[in-house]
């Protein structure tokens, strides 16, 4: 659980895999293990105010080519099969950044996406006319690990102005703007507090 005290108004400082990590995340956000279950290398939290989720893995470490390629693959993986060639996936934006926590001991890098409804999302109530995929990988070299995190920020009908986004223009939107900005508060903040997390067995 979040910790109950915020750092500012809106981001709690919280523990994830039993503390071993922790960084900012919105105080809206909720942790889904609560509600059900989740994967041992994951952690997901869900916004109690909207659609958007944001998910937390520890991956063994992908050795394709450049960084950048091993982000594509990560992003593959994430939208595997949600690409029905009616509305593929799109890569709008790929970055560097820096985890303002972990000095040199970590690359970082981003990237904007939007994919179509993915099968969890279709024919259902709330089906999103698309999915914007706000991705930072963390990669630490040494214990041979990636951290993906992953803000997936669904676009349901009435919940946005379709006018507001138009990301061949640069312009995200008020959802996606603050996908980022989630994104961004995550990669400043993300701290290990035990390297005995990531030790191969």
């Amino acid at each position: 659980m979040p910790t109950t005290t915020p750092t500012s108004p809106s981001y709690t400082l919280t523990p994830l895999y039993g503390g071993a990590l922790t960084c900012l995340l919105p105080s809206t956000f909720t942790d889904a293990s609560e509600l059900r279950q989740v994967l041992d290398n994951q952690e997901v939290y869900l916004d109690s105010n909207g659609y958007t989720s944001l998910v937390v893995e520890i991956l063994e470490r992908v050795e394709k080519g450049s960084d950048r390629e091993a982000l594509e693959w990560h992003l593959k993986d994430i939208t595997d099969g949600e690409d029905d060639g009616d509305g593929a996936v799109k890569v709008w934006a790929v970055g560097e950044g820096r985890v303002g926590r972990m000095g040199n001991t970590a690359a970082a890098y981003t990237l904007l996406a939007t994919s179509p409804p993915g099968a969890q999302h279709r024919d259902r109530a709330h089906e999103p006319d698309f999915v914007g995929i706000v991705l930072l990988l963390v990669r630490l070299a040494e214990q041979k690990t990636d951290i993906l995190v992953s803000v997936n920020v669904p676009h349901v009908a009435g919940e946005y102005e379709a006018g507001e986004v138009d990301l061949e223009k640069g312009r995200l939107g008020r959802l996606l703007e603050k996908g980022v900005e989630v994104r961004e508060k995550v990669m400043e903040s993300l701290e290990v507090r035990d390297w005995g997390l990531f030790v191969q067995e």
